[in-house]
């Protein structure tokens, strides 16, 4: 009787905390289904998004400044404006890292555009598309210059002068701020919004079709024009010299072959990044609807991979590039770390890197005084 008598109480207990388990599991199930799933999704892309922006922006800009340490020296079988061109390029996808992409993720984060666009978005998105058009016109620029030297290697100093050079840089520079400039202008002929989608203030092609379709004919249909007959030719020149030289040297015949590993990953990739951005602006200034939310943010985001790519093709493919690489880096260890340096082995062989890249320089001083491109001396050295 005692035990019954005191189990039961203990029965009751456990009954009481049960219940209030229960209670609790419920309110907090309440309390979890009181969240709007949509917006728990809209948080997850976007935590995605921001993150796959952020490690795009350190790739471009960590690989931009591995360029910028080595094309500001001179590098062997570099001509002086192939490096202009070259810097010209690696500048603009620098761009891409230091200006699009923190711009707009600064907007994305710290701005509510519930209420529409305002002047800052404007202004961002005329800086995306200025950046977006001059990479187009440095691309354009530099197979211009590589269809000049590889035609025309007697009569390049006298047509592609320093100075006809400087004005390419600086029409590829200065033309998309004038063409572009309506954007940046709040009460302009084009209007702006913020895309939650792609993380990037747009602007409205649909609003102005003859504006934005102009866009697309003085800046992408040009570039790629210009892009695909000069490596289209030079594809076929170097095509040409690779079968006659098998039938004196089958030794040199690989070396020849980097033609098909330059020119035909460097066109591939810029029409894998560029045309779904086009097609797309195209697609809105015409049906006046955008991509599916996913589709649109590649799209827009896709280009700036190529200021990447743009390291790989044009520099690391180089094997003057590479090598300067390895001194540039050499002799920041030495200067910051000497120590470790020494340990390493470094000194030596910083020193053999340095005769070789002065020996490299001097057999190059000919190639460079028949105006040889950077390309061009890629087609026959690397």
């Amino acid at each position: 009787m005692c035990f019954m008598f005191w189990s039961r109480p203990c029965h009751c207990e456990k009954k009481k905390k049960m219940y209030s388990t229960l209670n609790f599991s419920t309110s907090a199930d309440s309390t979890l289904s009181g969240v709007d799933p949509q917006r728990l999704q809209e948080l997850t892309h976007r935590s995605v998004k921001v993150s796959i922006i952020i490690v795009l922006g350190v790739m471009i800009t960590l690989g931009n400044i591995a360029v910028l340490l080595v094309i500001t020296s001179s590098v062997a079988g570099w001509s002086r404006n192939s490096r202009y061109f070259l810097l010209s390029l690696t500048a603009a996808d620098s761009a891409f890292g230091l200006l699009v992409m923190p711009l707009n993720l600064w907007v994305s984060l710290l701005k509510d555009y519930t209420e529409g666009p305002d002047a800052l978005c404007h202004v961002v998105a005329f800086c995306n598309a200025t950046v977006y058009s001059t990479c187009m016109y440095s691309l354009a620029t530099i197979s211009l210059e590589r269809y000049v030297a590889v035609f025309y290697p007697l009569q390049y100093s006298s047509l592609m002068t320093r100075k006809r050079t400087l004005l390419l840089i600086a029409f590829a520079w200065c033309f998309p701020p004038f063409l572009l400039s309506p954007i940046s202008f709040p009460d302009g002929i084009i209007e702006v919004h913020f895309s939650n989608a792609s993380l990037v203030c747009n602007p409205s092609y649909s609003t102005n079709v003859g504006y934005s379709l102009s866009l697309t004919c003085f800046i992408f249909f040009p570039c790629s024009i210009i892009m695909t007959y000069a490596n289209l030719r030079v594809w076929c020149a170097a095509k040409r010299q690779r079968l006659k030289l098998r039938k004196y040297d089958c030794a040199r015949r690989r070396r020849h072959n980097v033609a098909s590993r330059v020119l035909v990953p460097v066109m591939a990739a810029y029409y894998t990044c560029w045309t779904p951005c086009m097609a797309a602006m195209i697609y809105n200034a015409v049906s006046g609807s955008s991509a599916p939310e996913w589709i649109e943010f590649v799209v827009v985001w896709l280009p700036t991979s190529n200021g990447f790519l743009n390291c790989i093709f044009y520099f690391w493919v180089n094997r003057s590039f590479r090598r300067k690489f390895h001194l540039v880096l050499q002799r920041l260890a030495l200067a910051f770390c000497p120590k470790l340096a020494d340990t390493l082995g470094c000194r030596s062989t910083s020193k053999t890197h340095f005769v070789s890249g002065i020996l490299d320089d001097n057999n190059s001083v000919y190639e460079r005084s028949s105006s040889v491109s950077s390309t061009c001396t890629l087609l026959s050295l690397a």
